[in-house]
């Protein structure tokens, strides 16, 4: 008799509220990219922006500007460190 190992699922990266920035070489012709501005801003890319929810691959992230949420692929974010 077999026994099935329990499934494990893998720990999100992020969670509400986790400082992140883009990680550029993965955004950089992503449909998410291709769907925006022709140039991406570099606030994305220094962050840091904060998660307000996650869905599925996807995370609602909030910039410390004026401007939209967006929603971004999690293996696009990165944690976001301050130097």
């Amino acid at each position: 008799m077999t026994e099935n190992p329990p499934s494990i699922k893998a720990p999100k990266p992020f969670r509400k509220g986790s400082l992140v920035c883009v990680k550029r070489e993965v955004y950089e012709n992503s449909l998410e990219s291709l769907a925006s501005d022709e140039h991406s801003p570099d606030y994305i890319f220094e962050g840091p922006g904060e998660v307000l929810i996650i869905r599925g691959d996807y995370a609602q992230v909030r910039w410390r500007r004026p401007v939209p949420d967006v929603w971004l692929r999690i293996d696009q974010l990165n944690e976001w460190e301050s130097n």
